[in-house]
C-alpha cells in the first residue's frame, strides 16, 4: 500500500472511531442546522479534526480542503476529506453512512480512500494500482444493459433549482432499469459502483468532498467517471454520471433530452 494511502487509513479508522461511539448515544450529541436538510453535528467537527491532524501530521506541508472547515495551506497536493458523509442517515440511526478521503496531486485523484464504520467496508485505491475492499481486489460489474441494473442517486435536499429536470430524469430511470436506490452517501454510493454493487449512479450539484474519494475507486475498478457529457469536469461541476463502461454510455443516453442549459 502507498505511503500516502496507509496514513489516509489511519486517518479514516481514526474518525470512525469517533463516529462509533457516537453512534451509541445519538441523542446526546449537539447538532446544528447548517440551511435547509442540512445539518452538522459535534460528531462531524471532532471527526474531521481528527483526520486533519493524522494527515498534517506525517504532511505538514500539504493543503487541506474539509467540508466543515474549509480550505487551508498551499501545497500541489491537496486532502479532500467529508468525515461524515450521510449525516442525517447518522442522527437517525440509519447505518448508511461513510468518511471519504481523497489526495489530489496537482488537481488530480492520487489516493483514495472510502471507510463505512457501520460494516467495517473499506474502500481504497491508489492511481494506477487497482481499487481494494478490505483486501480484496475489486471491479465494477459487467452487465450489459441498463435494463438489467440497479442506479444509485441522490435526490436533491438543499438546492431545489433543478428539482424538476431531476424529477424528470428519475422518472426515466425508474422505467428503464432494474431499480434505483438512494441510499444517502454519495462516497459511498460511489465505492459501491466500484464494488459492482451498483451498475451506475448519477446526481446533480454533488460537492468536490463527497465525489473524490469515490470518482478514483470507479476508475480503478475499470469504470467511467464523467459530468452529464462524460467529460472530465465532474469534480468541478459536481455533476457525476458514473458506471461500468457500457452502463455508463447507456446512462447519458437517459439523461441527455433532460439537461438545462445550467446543467450542459
Amino acid at each position: 500500500m502507498h505511503p500516502m494511502l496507509t496514513t489516509a487509513v489511519k486517518a479514516a479508522r481514526r474518525a470512525a472511531g469517533i463516529i462509533n461511539r457516537a453512534s451509541q448515544d445519538i441523542d446526546a450529541l449537539t447538532v446544528k442546522h447548517k440551511s435547509h436538510n442540512d445539518y452538522v453535528s459535534e460528531v462531524d467537527r471532532a471527526a474531521e479534526q481528527a483526520i486533519i491532524d493524522v494527515l498534517l501530521t506525517a504532511y505538514p506541508s500539504h493543503a487541506i480542503l474539509a467540508e466543515e472547515s474549509g480550505a487551508q495551506g498551499d501545497s500541489e497536493f491537496q486532502w479532500v476529506i467529508d468525515p461524515l458523509d450521510g449525516t442525517t442517515n447518522f442522527l437517525h440511526g440509519f447505518p448508511q453512512y461513510s468518511v471519504s478521503i481523497a489526495l489530489l496531486h496537482k488537481g488530480q485523484l492520487n489516493q483514495a480512500v472510502v471507510y463505512d464504520p457501520s460494516r467495517n467496508d473499506l474502500f481504497t485505491a491508489s492511481r494506477g494500482q487497482g481499487a481494494y475492499l478490505n483486501d480484496r481486489r475489486i471491479r465494477v460489474s459487467n452487465r450489459l444493459k441498463l435494463a438489467e441494473s440497479l442506479i444509485g442517486t441522490g435526490f436533491p435536499y438543499r438546492d431545489f433549482s433543478h428539482l424538476d429536470v431531476y424529477l424528470a430524469m428519475f422518472r426515466d430511470m425508474l422505467q428503464k432499469t432494474s431499480g434505483v436506490r438512494r441510499p444517502g452517501s454519495a462516497a459511498l454510493d460511489l465505492a459501491y459502483v466500484a464494488a459492482g454493487r451498483l451498475d451506475g449512479f448519477w446526481e446533480i450539484g454533488l460537492n468536490k468532498w463527497d465525489i473524490a474519494a469515490g470518482c478514483l475507486l470507479i476508475q480503478e475498478a475499470g469504470g467511467l467517471v464523467g459530468d452529464f457529457h462524460g467529460d472530465d469536469t465532474y469534480i468541478e461541476t459536481g455533476n457525476v454520471v458514473a458506471g461500468n463502461p457500457k452502463i455508463f454510455a447507456q446512462l447519458l443516453q437517459i439523461l441527455a433530452p433532460h439537461l438545462t442549459p445550467a446543467l450542459k
